[in-house]
């Protein structure tokens, strides 16, 4: 696998009145991870992306960090550094924003 972590962040347009990631500041998370891991030096090892949806519309914003598959939900942009620090790069998924299917 090329990278250690990759992180799909929904960036979903849907039609009012659904809730959509996009709508929801999808694209600055994208954005905001990209910066984060740049600032770190992680950009070879570890890969932030915007995606379609991921069928979790009622709790987006929403990503999936893989190779796990831990969905997040909700996630601001205030949280992303907590992200980035705590599971990335420690292995430690974020309690508070996961989403248990």
């Amino acid at each position: 696998m090329k990278y250690k972590k990759h992180v799909f962040i929904c960036n979903n347009q849907k039609a009012a009145p659904k809730k959509s990631c996009g709508e929801a500041h999808g694209n600055e998370l994208v954005d905001a991870f990209k910066a984060a891991l740049a600032e770190r030096g992680l950009l070879k090892e570890m890969r932030a992306q915007r995606t379609g949806c991921l069928d979790a519309c009622a709790f987006g914003p929403t990503l999936v960090v893989y190779p796990e598959g831990t969905y997040y939900g909700n996630v601001q942009l205030s949280d992303v550094n907590e992200i980035v620090e705590s599971h990335l790069i420690n292995d430690q998924p974020v309690e508070r924003l996961k989403l248990d299917f």
